[in-house]
Order: structure tokens, then sequence, then C-alpha cells
């Protein structure tokens, strides 16, 4: 069955309805509302019952229950592999003292004057391999320490702390929303990471300027935060929840080595492998160091040996963290490869032409349209994992329809993912974690939280829309 356009575009956003209303109102776990969503706009939308082989003079046609298996498949190739390494990575580094380590030496070198600053440069470091809740957790004792230490509220450090780590984990692989939105817009994870990277200084930037603004007025601490936040330091191992008696936190240097060490292979693969001619030795050696799965690989290799055996910690132990670290990461990954799903019968079904069809007519850039939906998205349902690869399956024949080359492609994944930053509120976990850690109520937090992220999502989409204005399309 062959419907009108705008009749599939209507299918597309009863979809989008059901599956926020699913999760909203019912709230039913992400998975499997995004897996029952596909079923059911794929069945509205005329997918057959089951695959209809190819013929002489019609292609194949995937059936509901095999497209879905197919975007699955697809969108967790790779993923799964790069976000359970990635965790593994994270969580070496948070039980090893890491964060402490990196605040400490950036305030010692900053000066009192700048923890501020400091604490901001060592959160934006540490989010690059660990999770935003996990890592803004990690903080919450340093950010309590170095605020009773300056007689301020904690809200102070913790906003712009909180701010750059959420930053970072919505655009710089291996964090598990952009590394799927890549997978389905098949965006280069090279390019992702090193103009993330780049976009990332000015927003930390803007992070600690905006708090500081927001931080002019004084906000109540909420008394069971007030509790806490006075008790604090009591416990001798308040600020080395990770470590035990007489074990050290590691050295700065290591903990900036291990984290830098798989960005530098995958830059290594990305930039500098095609000044080599294609089949060489020296094109595929480093492409192949350049694969962010080779070079998590050896990062976590490195950390075993660094965090791990040199510190003391015997195998089983090195075995305990790093299986520690898969239970969160076998959610996501599930999520993730839901959300390519729904972006493969989206793809199927024609809506997702439909929808390129429509922004043609419109004139609206691309570009716009994948921060604009994405930013939607996740004020309607909180999550960005799945504001990124919903928005990315919605976008993929628009995407594919204009023949970018690597770099502008890996500009639109970086828009989705800024567009996954803004309008954190009530639905949002996140929301939740920074308010009442630093004390906030809902109020507060709407007044300081919400337009933190946005305006930081806002910021880094314009970075990112100025350069696929300057870079021509085919690069």
């Amino acid at each position: 069955m062959t419907y009108p356009l705008w009749a599939l575009i209507l299918i597309g956003l009863a979809g989008i309805g059901l599956l926020l209303l699913l999760i909203i109102k019912f709230k039913m776990q992400a998975f499997y509302a995004l897996i029952l969503t596909s079923i059911v706009v794929g069945l509205a939308a005329g997918l057959p019952l089951t695959t209809i082989p190819a013929t002489d003079t019609d292609p194949e046609r995937l059936g509901v229950i095999q497209a879905i298996i197919a975007g699955v498949g697809g969108t967790l190739g790779s993923v799964a592999v790069l976000v359970a390494l990635g965790s593994m990575l994270g969580k070496i580094i948070e039980l090893s003292g890491g964060a402490e380590a990196l605040s400490g030496t950036f305030s010692r070198v900053l000066g009192p004057k700048r923890v501020g600053m400091a604490l901001v440069i060592a959160a934006g470091i540490l989010a690059i391999p660990v999770f935003f809740d996990a890592g803004f957790i990690i903080l919450v004792p340093i950010v309590f320490a170095f605020s009773k230490a300056a007689g301020l509220n904690p809200i102070t450090f913790g906003l712009p702390v909180a701010g750059i780590m959420l930053a970072v984990h919505v655009v710089v692989p291996p964090h598990p929303g952009i590394v799927g939105g890549a997978a389905i817009l098949g965006a280069d994870v090279g390019w992702i990471t090193i103009l993330s990277l780049l976009i990332s200084l000015p927003i930390g930037a803007l992070s600690y300027v905006v708090a500081k603004w927001i931080n002019r007025r004084e906000f109540p601490m909420l008394e069971a935060t007030r509790e806490m936040f006075e008790s604090f330091g009591s416990e001798k191992s308040s600020i080395n929840a990770g470590l035990k008696d007489g074990e050290k936190a590691p050295g700065t240097g290591t903990v900036l080595f291990l984290i830098l060490l798989p960005l530098v292979l995958i830059m290594l693969g990305t930039a500098v492998a095609p000044a080599f001619p294609a089949g060489s030795f020296a094109n595929g050696l480093l492409a192949m160091i350049g694969q962010p799965i080779f070079a998590l690989v050896v990062a976590i290799a490195a950390a075993m040996f660094l965090l791990g055996v040199r510190r003391g910690w015997s195998s089983a132990k090195l075995g305990e963290v790093m299986e520690s670290a898969l239970p969160a990461a076998a959610t996501i990954i599930l999520v993730t490869g839901a959300g390519g799903a729904f972006g493969r019968i989206l793809t199927e079904t024609g809506i997702g032409g439909a929808v390129a069809e429509a922004l043609t007519a419109t004139g609206m850039p691309v570009i716009l349209a994948a921060f604009l939906i994405s930013l939607i998205l996740r004020a309607a349902q909180g999550s960005a994992t799945v504001a990124i690869s919903t928005t990315a399956g919605l976008l993929l024949p628009a995407v594919a329809a204009l023949e970018l080359g690597p770099v502008n492609t890996a500009l639109v994944a970086v828009a989705i993912g800024y567009g996954g930053l803004g309008l954190s509120h009530v639905n949002d976990s996140g929301f939740w974690i920074v308010t009442r850690y630093l004390g906030l109520s809902v109020k507060d937090g709407l007044r300081t939280w919400t337009p933190l992220t946005t305006i930081l999502g806002l910021a880094g989409f314009l970075i990112t829309a100025a350069l696929f204005i300057v870079i021509p399309a085919g690069v």
C-alpha cells in the first residue's frame, strides 16, 4: 500500500506522539516503548507482516519484525562494543581516584581564586570517558570540599561543572547517544570526536561564565542537602570514596594520558592516515589504529596496567571493576539499538523520505532541523539518547540525499547531539541528580539548570552551524 506524503508524515508524527505518551504518561521503559512503537508505526505505514522476496519488477520488502531486527543489528554493530569498552575505561578511572587527581592538580596550578575554572576543566576532561550521571556524582565530594573551604554554596562550583559534563556527554564519543546517531547517519566517529572536542573548549568557558551570571543571586539550599553539606568532611573517606585505606589516587599525568590516548589514536586515523597513499602499509596501519574500538582496547590495556597492576590491584579486582561497568552500559546499548530500529522503520516505510521532502519544501536547512527536532524530542521525553537516535533516523534520508562529505555529515550528528543537551527539566534523570546534590528546589532548578543546558546547547549548535556553512558540502 502506498500512502501520500502527508499521510506518511502524519503517521510519523503519531508514532512519535505514541512514543512520548508511553514514556511520559505510562512511565514505560524506553527500550520496550521504542520497539512497541516501531511495530505500530511499521504496520500503520503499510510494511508487510513478513518479508516479501524480491521479484523481477519489485525489490525485497522487509517485514515489520525483520526491519526492526535489521535496525537493531545495524546500529549495534559498532555501538555495543564502543559503549561497553568506553564504560570499562571510565569505570577504571572512576574507581582509581582519577577525579580527585585531576581536580586537585588543576586547582593547585590555577590557584585558589580560579578553583571554579579548575573544576570545570577537570570535569570536562573526566566527562570524556565517564557517563554524566556517574561523573557528576564522583565530583560532588570534591565540589563540596572546595565549596566548604571557600564558604560558598555548592551550586557556585557545581553548576558549571555539571554543565560542561553534560555538554561533553551528548557530543563526544564514546558516549552512547552520539555514537548511536553516528551509526544511523553513517557519520565518521573520528571526525565527530575531533569536531566535538574543539567545540567543547568554548562551551566549557561559556558554562563557567553563564553559571557565574546565574549565581549572582542567592538560591536557598534544600534542608536534606544542607545537612549532607554541613556534615561533609566528618568521614575520613568523604573525598576518596573509591579508594581503600592507604591507597593513593593516581598521578594526574597518568589519568590525562589514559583519557587522551584513545582520542589521539582516533585522530591519527582520521587526520593523518589519508596523507599516505591508499593501500600503503602506513595508511592501513594508521587507519586501523584510528578505529575507535582499537583505540579503546589499547587505552583499557594501558589503564589495567597503570591504574591496576602497578598500583597493586589483583587480576580479580580488575575483572570485578570492568564487570561492574557492564550493567549500566547494557541498558544504554539496548535503548540505542531500539532507537536504531525505530529509525530503520521510518526509513523502510518512507516516513523518513517524506520528512526529507517536507523539509526541502520549507527550505529549512538540514543542520537547523537536526538541532530543533532533537531539542523538541529531548524536552518532550527527557532522554538525550532517545532524542539523538530518533532524530538521526528521521533525518537519514535527507542527509543521504544531500550527499554530504564526512566532515559535514559529522557536523549534522554533532548538531543533533547539541539538541539533546538543551531544555533539561523534570523528565530528565540528570535534572534530579544535579538539583538534589546542589540543594535546589524544582523551581530553582528550572531557573538555573534548565537555562544553563539550553544556552550551552544553543551555543554549541551555533558554532556547529557556522562550521557547516563555512566548510564545503563535499568535505
